[in-house]
């Protein structure tokens, strides 16, 4: 399985290119350089051949990308039998009433009486701005002194913007990832509402300050829960390279930018030194200097395995890759969790496995080291792949024994993804502070609809100075 462009066997070619120079009498510089190209043609060569399958290339990056078709399946199209419909319902308390009367003068002659109306309901939207306006008595007395009425708590300026602008605002801005022109262009022509980027911009960063318990309540409970998942994506800050970091379960998330990835980033951050539960993550190596368990993600594993059967033609991370897969089905079959004697079974074949597959795949030759070359002796992908596997076992294959454990991250993975989408549609966060306001927001939406609110309900509660109630139950 040599890697192969325009159905040219690259290692074929170069293995063939390097006997016939080794029978030619050539100096040793250009001997070099020749083994500098060969090595640079399959460095490329090899990321040609990378892909979604066996890299963390996304699947957006495939070169012809082909859509896999499905199988005819046996059931008809539409909903099947016992599917819980979603056909539009009927409003019980219509805002409008229109009462249609029968053309009396189309009937035949006769007696008749009105019966039950047929109904039906036209559910349409009416966009249009509301606008409230508090008029305070203003009581004097004989001495010329005043006395007003006091104004409702919030009211405080002779126009204001009211607590269902911000959130839409806010809503717009920070959860759908609408530019702010964009947001106040919808403003104006749907609303008829005045609004400017500014605005915007204090929107999103009152809800930052009104979000600063949450940001404690969230920290607490994850570093309190029994699972978490951990990972990174880079960022863009004014064109500056930054992190940001991710750490989150089923029900919470926290979302956090630092301009470094490994340990010190994280311990600012200040959940992972408090957890002690189980992390899972993909093996980033400041993840491991933690004082938990942890459970490493084999969607990485299954992905760098493909590459080392693809591009280096080891037939056992091939067989390691299937096995992984049959054990993920196995503990899907069993609920969650294997059988110790299942669980002992698999983990035999495993060690088998790896064992096997340290002649195919062996360590450096020691006996290469140049004088006075000191330290780890670089090893090849593959051969790093195995080690890890072997020193690794137990976290690799914690999800056999433990049901809370997946068998991947992609609970991280995806809670990162729109912010991935944010970058895409903005390019960049243009300051520290927006890149800070927007992991905070981003974490309250994300936890809310976790536990089933919806978005805009969220920021409505928030801007009137609330959290929900599930950040205080127990």
């Amino acid at each position: 399985m040599g890697i192969k462009v325009d159905s040219i066997d690259v290692d074929e070619t170069v293995k063939t290119a390097r006997k016939l120079l080794e029978e030619e009498q050539i100096s040793p510089a250009l001997k070099a350089a020749l083994d500098v190209l060969f090595l640079l043609v399959t460095l490329l060569c090899n990321r040609l051949g990378l892909n979604s399958s066996n890299s963390s290339k996304p699947p957006s990056s495939d070169p012809n990308r082909k859509k896999t078709k499905r199988e005819p399946g046996v059931n008809k199209p539409g909903g099947q039998a016992g599917h819980i419909g979603s056909t539009l319902e009927r409003d019980p308390n219509p805002d409008f009433v229109e009462p249609i009367k029968v053309d009396r003068a189309t009937l035949p002659e006769g007696t008749y009486k009105e019966i039950e109306p047929v109904v039906r309901q036209v559910i349409d939207i009416d966009i249009s701005k509301v606008v409230t306006e508090y008029r305070a008595q203003v009581l004097e007395d004989k001495n010329g002194i005043r006395y007003t009425a006091v104004f409702p708590e919030g009211v405080t300026k002779a126009v204001q913007y009211g607590v269902s602008v911000k959130a839409h605002a806010t809503f717009f801005s920070q959860y759908q990832l609408i530019p702010y022109d964009r947001v106040e262009e919808t403003f104006r022509d749907q609303l008829g509402i005045p609004i400017s980027k500014g605005s915007i911009y204090n929107f999103n960063k009152e809800a930052f300050i009104k979000l600063e318990e949450f940001d404690q309540i969230v920290k607490r409970r994850l570093f309190q829960s029994h699972l978490c998942h951990a990972d990174e994506t880079g960022i863009n800050i004014n064109s500056v390279r930054r992190w940001l970091h991710c750490t989150s379960n089923a029900l919470w998330t926290y979302f956090f930018p630092h301009e470094k990835r490994g340990k010190e980033a994280m311990d600012e951050i200040g959940i992972l030194p408090l957890f002690k539960g189980i992390l899972c993550h993909d093996h980033l190596k400041p993840y491991l200097k933690y004082d938990c368990q942890h459970s490493l993600c084999n969607a990485h594993h299954l992905r760098e395995l493909e590459r080392a059967w693809e591009q280096d033609n080891q037939t056992w991370a091939r067989d390691m890759r299937d096995l992984l897969k049959e054990i993920n089905i196995a503990v899907d079959d069993a609920g969650g969790q294997l059988k110790q004697a299942d669980s002992e079974n698999y983990r035999k074949k495993y060690r088998d496995l790896l064992e096997t597959a340290q002649g195919e795949c062996p360590p450096p030759d020691e006996n290469k080291r140049k004088k006075g070359q000191r330290g780890r002796l670089k090893r090849s992908k593959s051969r790093s792949l195995l080690e890890r596997l072997v020193d690794y076992e137990t976290e690799t294959l914690r999800f056999m024994d433990d049901s809370i454990v997946p068998f991947t991250n992609n609970q991280g993975e995806n809670d990162l993804r729109m912010t991935k989408v944010q970058q895409k549609i903005s390019g960049c966060f243009r300051s520290e502070e927006g890149a800070k306001i927007f992991c905070r927001v981003r974490s309250y939406l994300s936890t809310c609809k976790k536990h089933g609110m919806m978005a805009s309900e969220a920021l409505r509660i928030l801007f009137e100075g609330k959290l929900p109630d599930f950040c205080y139950e127990d």
